[in-house]
């Protein structure tokens, strides 16, 4: 298990972390408000909100691990 869903395209089984682009775009937003004069100090502290599973069904089956089927139904994406 890993955190970017770039390591289970690359075999892991499963990923699980923040969505990247969500969180690149809440970044970019606050570099624009600083650029635009914001002082850093009085910019929110801001923490993930959208989280990503991604899980690798065919690393499921190469290692004989059958992936319950609630969490499959959870998932943002399957690889198969």
């Amino acid at each position: 298990m890993g955190s970017p869903r770039e390591m289970a395209y690359a075999g892991l089984l499963l990923s699980y972390g923040s969505d990247l682009l969500n969180s690149s775009i809440k970044a970019g937003t606050i570099v624009g408000k600083i650029l635009g004069g914001a002082n850093p100090g009085d910019i929110p502290v801001e923490q993930p909100d959208k989280f990503e599973i991604v899980i690798n069904l065919n690393t499921a089956k190469a290692i004989g691990l059958t992936v319950p089927r609630t969490l499959i139904l959870q998932a943002d994406e399957l690889i198969t």
